[in-house]
């Protein structure tokens, strides 16, 4: 009775009824006194996870050993339970029974999952008290622990010590230093455990390609690529898995969907994904759509991870209409309860355009659970479309409900009293910024700086930037920013030079504030060598935001014609923007002629731009061309275009007060209009009085 008995349990089938159905078996027959029979039910307890149960099992056994001790504790630990099993852990040893290899690898398990360096090194102690820092499995539960706690240098003294290394100690320490990002000590550990025999598997291969993630190191992905074949572990999930994200990484998606071909009788949901990972990385949106479908079609339901991929390729106005069927997939399925997919889609909807605020917002409300990444997306939401007050309203609402304030509430924030000028809110975020010990944060400070800048504090924000570290390349970006826009382009020329002296990574956003900088200071001829030079000096190619900065460096300087002959030979279609900054150029310029080609242009890009019917009316006005402007305001009515009125603020005694043209809003209007007409009647006053000077002058 006792082997079928045994031998029903330990079977990995086990399902929680069956494990009932031998319990009973065993109470009837007797068999539970047996401590053998009784660990192995124990044991279907704890993989079932039924640790209530497992624990009224375990107080009647009435002969334990070392294994139904060991069995509790790693049920516990497999549960995330790790106070417990260390309770447990006090018992053992109370009740005199010995500790063995096996008691302390599971609770180093449990330390390594939740991080509790100080608990391991307890262990660590009595593991050494009681001679077991050379067994091969505590050993190696050691090292994993300390490697997972990216204390890898204590974990490779862990492994010096062990005798015999096994292929787990060497897969643990190479993880270990492939977390950490050392890719010299991780491959020269490989090199080492091939050249002791050690059998190398999927556990050695899977976090070196995680090192391989740039096109530098894209022959050695091939070469690991090689080794995986040549062990026999192409067919691997892990290992291939692993292949498509680092080859994707290094920038072949042709390589990467030759393993996912490869992998068609291996396939795992995390093979999908990672494949539309790759896809969507190399921003191919339709094949990534299709791989969606197709692995539906194949039976595959997809997950968390493969919602929050698809629906972050939706933002683009060409592909809104499978953002909007995706939102109605997720509440057919019933995932709208999911933060991290409605995080997605409140992302998608921000970021598709300004107008879809409103679905973000109804998303936002409807939310039962919120997290943190929830109220950042809206907050940075609310900044980026010019929602600044709402912005800061928001913020102390977080504030209020105790939301954890990070370093994207920050910088967005920031943005916002930059946007409104509110130098004293600014000061004050500022210090809760210094006190939360984000102030040296690049993001953060990139924002501090650009908040000072924008409030004309360029003093301020020079030293936020000198609080950085120096190889921040967001925060020297922002500076060169900051000191152009402030009219000091020789200062901020001088910081690229020595910014690229100082070997500080430059990006095309480097650029955009060098030609920037040429722009406001004049230095024509100096910004179209920078333009020229990006692809051939810096390995920079030249984005659309670098031609729109050339376009408007020549036309302050009223050459048009080169203005607009570089527009001609761009190497991509001129979007919008650079046909805008021609048209600001040609109304500064007073080129009507230009203006009016350059407006048709624009008119048929964007034809319900309000922006665009703005500066032609303004123009006509000026030149007066009555009847163009009579007709431009006839085609704005026609086709339901309205001019989006300007704002302006001001900060008193820490309060924003807001105000638009003729608005009568505010609570104080009557007495403020009240000192505007007085205000008025004495500029009217003085205006005659001067003239009446001028003429007894005469």
């Amino acid at each position: 009775m006792r082997r079928p008995l045994n031998s029903l349990v330990g079977s990995s089938a086990f399902t929680f009824y069956e494990v009932l159905t031998t319990h009973c078996r065993a109470l009837k027959s007797g068999n539970l006194a047996d401590v053998y029979t009784a660990n192995k039910i124990l044991n279907a307890y704890a993989r079932c996870k039924e640790l209530r149960i497992a624990r009224k099992v375990f107080a009647e056994i009435p002969h334990r050993d070392t294994v139904s001790w060991n069995t509790m504790i790693a049920g516990f630990v497999n549960c995330g339970n790790l106070g417990t099993a260390c309770e447990i852990l006090k018992d053992m040893k109370r009740c005199g029974f010995d500790f063995d290899g096996y008691t302390f690898g599971s609770l180093l398990k449990g330390v390594a999952s939740s991080y509790r360096l100080e608990v391991g090194r307890q262990l660590h102690s009595m593991v050494i008290k009681m001679g077991y820092e050379e067994n091969v499995y505590a050993g190696s539960a050691l090292l994993d622990m300390y490697a997972k706690c990216d204390r890898v240098d204590d974990a490779y003294m862990v492994f010096e010590y062990l005798p015999e290394p096994n292929s787990v100690s060497w897969n643990a320490l190479i993880a270990g230093f492939s977390q950490v990002g050392d890719r010299n000590s991780a491959f020269w550990l490989l090199h080492c455990m091939e050249k002791e025999g050690v059998r190398v598997e999927d556990g050695t291969f899977a976090p070196l390609l995680t090192l391989l993630d740039d096109i530098e190191f894209y022959k050695l992905a091939n070469q690991i690529h090689g080794k995986i074949m040549k062990h026999g572990l192409a067919f691997d999930s892990t290992v291939c898995n692993a292949m498509i994200t680092s080859y994707s990484e290094c920038g072949s998606i042709r390589d990467a969907r030759k393993v996912f071909d490869g992998a068609v009788h291996m396939r795992d949901l995390v093979t999908w994904n990672s494949m539309l990972a790759a896809y969507l990385v190399h921003e191919e949106e339709e094949l990534g759509f299709q791989l969606f479908l197709d692995m539906q079609r194949l039976g595959f339901e997809p997950d968390i991870y493969t919602y929050t991929s698809v629906l972050s390729a939706c933002f683009e106005k060409a592909h809104k209409c499978h953002g909007q069927s995706l939102h109605a997939v997720v509440i057919k399925r019933g995932l709208e309860c999911s933060v991290p997919i409605s995080n997605a889609l409140i992302a998608m909807y921000l970021k598709s355009n300004n107008t879809s605020m409103g679905e973000a917002l109804k998303l936002f409300e409807s939310m039962e659970l919120k997290d943190r990444v929830t109220w950042n997306s809206i907050l940075t939401g609310f900044s980026q479309i010019g929602l600044s007050e709402d912005a800061l309203k928001l913020f102390g609402q977080m504030r209020s409900l105790m939301v954890e304030i990070d370093h994207y509430a920050f910088s967005a924030v920031f943005r916002s009293c930059a946007d409104l000028a509110t130098l004293q809110l600014g000061r004050q975020v500022h210090v809760l910024a210094i006190k939360s010990g984000f102030e040296t944060n690049e993001f953060v400070a990139s924002a501090l700086i650009f908040m000072y800048s924008k409030c004309g504090i360029i003093e301020d924000a020079r030293k936020s930037f000198e609080e950085t570290p120096e190889d921040s390349s967001i925060a020297w970006n922002s500076i060169i920013f900051g000191y152009a826009q402030n009219g000091q382009g020789t200062i901020a020329l001088d910081l690229f030079f020595l910014m690229r002296d100082r070997k500080v990574r430059l990006d095309h956003i480097t650029f955009v504030a060098v030609l920037t900088a040429c722009s406001h200071i004049g230095l024509v001829e100096e910004g179209i060598t920078f333009l020229k030079s990006m692809e051939s000096d810096y390995g920079i190619p030249p984005r659309m935001e670098h031609y729109a900065c050339a376009v408007d460096l020549l036309g302050r300087a009223g050459r048009l014609d080169e203005a607009r002959t570089l527009i001609e030979s761009m190497p991509f279609k001129p979007d919008a923007m650079v046909w805008k900054t021609l048209l600001g150029a040609c109304r500064a310029c007073g080129d009507i002629e230009l203006a009016t080609q350059v407006g048709s242009h624009l008119l048929e890009l964007e034809p319900e731009e309000h922006c665009t019917y703005v500066l032609l009316s303004h123009l006509y006005g000026h030149m007066r061309r009555w009847d163009e402007k009579a007709n431009l305001t006839r085609l704005m009515r026609e086709r339901g275009v309205k001019k989006v009125p300007g704002w302006s603020w001001i900060e008193i005694k820490n309060q924003v007060h807001a105000f638009n043209a003729e608005d009568r809003s505010h609570p104080h209007c009557k007495e403020m209009y009240r000192v505007l007409g007085e205000l008025m009647e004495e500029i009217t006053w003085l205006d005659a009085d001067t003239g009446l000077d001028a003429l007894m002058r005469q």
